[in-house]
């Protein structure tokens, strides 16, 4: 399936593994809007996140999978997701090294703490070590969940292990 023509990418994949980074470049390439499913989960205010409701939180995404094109990036695999998995024409799986993914967690964290780069959360050392946890827990538990869960779909999933594969797949 050429990119062009896909109108509902998913994006996942750990904490660092370029799901975000991605996203923006695919959105900004084919005008496509794209949505973090964290942003889905909670409603962002300076005095602090609101986790949304169940209920909420379906509707919003079901109002997004609704619309024409988008492109949906996050760790989430659980099964309020499994209609993105299923309405998605492409599923872009981020399989980057865990080392990369250390480094890049790391590496962000200095760079919020610095106001270098906005988050949209507050970056707090406690995060920063749930960082490590979630991506320990993505690469032990989350890869292998998504695999046994929606492996269903292997025929539009794409493993990227590397950003030259994204190029060549652009061309």
């Amino acid at each position: 399936m050429k990119m062009a023509i896909c109108k509902r990418i998913h994006i996942i994949g750990s904490v660092g593994s370029g799901k975000t980074t991605l996203a923006k470049e695919i959105s900004s390439r084919l005008d496509i809007p794209h949505y973090e499913l964290d942003n889905v989960v909670w409603i962002r205010h300076k005095s602090g996140d609101i986790r949304r409701t169940e209920q909420e939180r379906e509707e919003y995404l079901n109002s997004i999978l609704q619309s024409d094109s988008w492109i949906i990036e996050g760790t989430h695999n659980e099964e309020w997701v499994s209609n993105c998995f299923h309405s998605a024409e492409v599923i872009f799986f981020l399989d980057t090294k865990y080392s990369i993914r250390t480094y890049r967690i790391i590496k962000r964290f200095l760079k919020q703490k610095l106001r270098l780069e906005k988050a949209n959360y507050k970056p707090t050392v406690e995060i920063f070590f749930k960082m490590f946890k979630w991506n320990r827990y993505f690469e032990e538990v989350g890869k292998v969940n998504f695999f046994n869960k929606y492996g269903i779909h292997k025929d539009k999933i794409k493993v990227i292990n590397n950003a030259k594969y994204i190029k060549k797949y652009f061309n």
